[in-house]
């Protein structure tokens, strides 16, 4: 089944628009049920697919960086779940301007893999792949090529965002866009070491469990940030949409740029011992 383009700015309901591009397939987006079968939208599948394109409109100039260099494109998206990135971007992008390209979805859960799959070939989209595998496991996989172009890792939870990090890492990744989520491992490791930190009047930012979850979901995408400087990546973060439509909204969009590693190497290791996290060294590795 090819997907048959309709008009973008189709009428909802009751004269109710909303934007889909005109490019979009919107037989696509009833299959991924963003879309009714009689068309219609709802407020939730409003925001989800408004925060898609949003991203789309991050990762659509790193898919041309990379095309000018060679044209088949690859992409590994982690913690793909139903993969409405994957399809969106390969439905908007790969099918008519990177045909030699692929799209790998990473995913733990086999029935969404299967479902998937399926989706993939109803749609004729020959360039997309799903791997029932963790992100840690895909790391190490030999169903995956040795060097990928780039890296997404949209809400991937926890420790997951660090493990698609040090994919890419591993990948030689040009480009790696991330919306982190549910960040518990720093905070964890703060409260362990709290009675020794409050030594220091700078613990009081964590003092309390409200601001210790908060602050550790804070410094986790700082230290984040800093490994990354500490690779030769050159980093950038703003919201992904308005706070009014997800809390977890921070965006991290790293290019590879060899920039030099020595300084944020040195601030990520102060930062990790200011605040008690040398234990976490492994975890935020340099260069």
């Amino acid at each position: 089944m090819k997907p048959a383009k309709q008009a973008a700015g189709a009428a909802a309901s009751g004269g109710d628009k909303y934007d889909i591009r005109p490019e979009q397939s919107v037989e696509l987006l009833k299959e991924l049920h963003i879309l009714t079968r009689d068309g219609k939208l709802n407020q939730d599948s409003r925001r989800k697919l408004k925060q898609v394109y949003h991203l789309f409109n991050f990762i659509e100039p790193l898919l041309k960086d990379v095309q000018a260099d060679h044209p088949d494109v690859s992409l590994v998206d982690h913690g793909a779940g139903k993969s409405y990135l994957g399809f969106i971007l390969y439905d908007l992008f790969f099918k008519a301007n990177a045909p030699q390209g692929t799209i790998y979805g990473i995913e733990t859960r086999q029935e969404l893999v299967e479902r998937s799959t399926a989706l993939a070939a109803r749609c004729d989209f020959p360039g997309m792949r799903f791997l029932n595998l963790s992100v840690a496991d895909s790391i190490t996989s030999n169903a995956l090529p040795a060097q990928i172009d780039i890296v997404t890792a949209l809400h991937a939870c926890n420790t997951a965002t660090d493990d698609a990090i040090r994919f890419a890492l591993e990948k030689k990744a040009r480009h790696i866009v991330l919306v982190p989520c549910c960040q518990a491992e720093v905070a964890s490791v703060l409260r362990k070491n709290k009675q020794q930190a409050l030594k220091s009047p700078l613990a009081e930012i964590w003092r309390h469990p409200i601001h210790t979850r908060e602050f550790g979901s804070q410094i986790t995408n700082v230290l984040r940030c800093l490994q990354l400087e500490a690779h030769g990546y050159h980093v950038t973060v703003t919201e992904l949409v308005g706070w009014e439509h997800s809390m977890k909204n921070e965006l991290i969009v790293a290019c590879y740029k060899n920039l030099p590693r020595k300084k944020p190497a040195e601030r990520l290791n102060a930062v990790l011992a200011e605040l008690g996290l040398e234990e976490m060294h492994e975890r935020f590795y340099t260069a």
